[in-house]
């Protein structure tokens, strides 16, 4: 796929070794904290951030987290669901019957899918969650400005990283690596400008691209930075997402990266989602905005993180 006269590279096309080559020339090498391997070692936690978290919530809050599940995933399979927030399938079933009443999702066989709407805003290439706009642009801003001529780095997809994208286009000669199919098409107009994209299973709700072949892709990168997203971040919970499908790809990307960035707005700080990625020690620098209070940027610094407020 050519847009322009930037290039970008699908895993099963053009990407090869003389493109690896140029990629590990022009990144630093990785130097990954002993404290942030070894939360990477250690096996995905496929389940709820705590049980007090996520078994024994009432009806109402489950149901959001599986509204949450499913603007992650686009769609969901009733078994999965019991086991995963550990009631029968039944009341799984009666929680999906709602939401459709609501016109939150579409029931079928064995599960649901988001409605309609969320399919039109793919095809639009306009993501899910557009709230606290205002904050991601200023994130954005400030994390793009931390980026220089010539260097690799790695974009997770999601709204702010989205952000920091449609900020990067008066650079020279960056090399992407990005899960997002929205960020590919906007940096790969770009003159001078290398993407990359992982193979992989296609999400509507986030436009990215994830499972194994994702997670196998970035085994083979080295990127001198990455800007990771995330749903939800706290001292206790540490990094947390909506569904564990992208926990692995998330980790290797944070594996294939020198220095992690992580860019979110204020409003996620304290907020734990379903699935727990890890500890805070997986990242190096928290980007956000000035709603931060005083005591949580202490509590993120007391744990060796560098905290960047964007103004």
């Amino acid at each position: 796929m050519k847009l322009r006269a930037g290039r970008i590279f699908s895993a099963g096309g053009e990407f090869g070794a003389d493109c690896l080559q140029r990629i590990r020339h022009n990144a630093k090498e990785p130097r990954i904290r002993r404290t942030k391997a070894d939360v990477l070692n250690k096996p995905a936690d496929k389940h709820a951030v705590s049980n007090e978290a996520i078994t024994g919530l009432l009806a109402e809050p489950r149901r959001r987290k599986i509204l949450e599940w499913l603007e992650e995933e686009g769609s969901a399979r009733v078994r999965d669901l019991s086991a995963a927030f550990e009631v029968s399938e039944a009341t799984i079933r009666q929680d999906l019957e709602k939401l459709e009443q609501e016109g939150r999702v579409t029931r079928e066989h064995g599960g649901a899918h988001l409605s309609r709407p969320g399919a039109s805003k793919a095809g639009a290439m306009v993501l899910q969650h557009m709230e606290n706009m205002d904050m991601k642009r200023r994130i954005g801003a400030y994390a793009a400005s931390l980026v220089g001529d010539g260097e690799t780095i790695i974009l997770d997809a999601g709204t702010t990283t989205t952000e920091v994208a449609t900020r990067l286009v008066d650079r020279s000669n960056l090399t992407i690596i990005t899960n997002a199919l929205n960020i590919a098409i906007i940096l790969g107009a770009v003159p001078g400008f290398a993407v990359h994209l992982p193979g992989g299973q296609f999400k509507s709700p986030t436009l990215s691209v994830s499972g194994d072949k994702a997670v196998e892709y970035f085994h083979n990168i080295y990127a001198g930075k990455l800007f990771l997203a995330t749903a939800g971040v706290g001292p206790e919970s540490g990094l947390t997402y909506p569904s564990f499908a992208d926990l692995e790809l998330k980790k290797a990307m944070i594996k294939a990266a020198s220095h992690v960035y992580l860019v979110a707005d204020s409003t996620k700080i304290n907020k734990s989602s379903f699935t727990r990625l890890g500890a805070l020690e997986l990242i190096n620098t928290f980007v956000t905005d000035d709603g931060i209070s005083d005591s949580d940027a202490k509590e993120f610094e007391l744990r060796g993180i560098e905290v960047l407020i964007a103004r």
